[in-house]
């Protein structure tokens, strides 16, 4: 049948032998170091899991609430629409004028 071959640059295909006596290399290596290494990375896929069903649970709720409240049509208000404040302007107050240029 077909061997499971994986291709590295520069050192041709790797064969089934090879990545075994890769493995046990890596295993004397970083034995000591591997339980960690796997329950680190296995808090860290469950924090991922997490974050992600957080971020779901919001988007559905955002969809939700939009989806019940109605549609608001807007329209643009001209100037003639809206409400003119009343201006209070007293004696004691001074009013800030722009400085003129320096340019001429």
């Amino acid at each position: 049948m077909h061997e499971a071959s994986y291709n590295l640059a520069l050192i041709g295909p790797l064969g089934t032998q090879e990545l075994i006596i890769i493995g046990v290399i890596m295993l004397i290596l970083f034995g000591r170091r591997l339980p960690e290494v796997g329950r680190s990375l296995g808090q860290g896929i469950v924090e991922f899991k997490k974050g992600l069903k957080d971020v779901t649970d919001d988007i559905k709720h955002e969809v939700d609430n939009a989806d019940k409240k109605p549609a608001q049509t807007s329209r643009i208000e001209s100037a003639e629409d809206k409400p003119k404040a009343p201006v209070h302007t007293s004696s004691t107050q001074v009013q800030a004028q722009p400085e003129p240029s320096g340019e001429a």
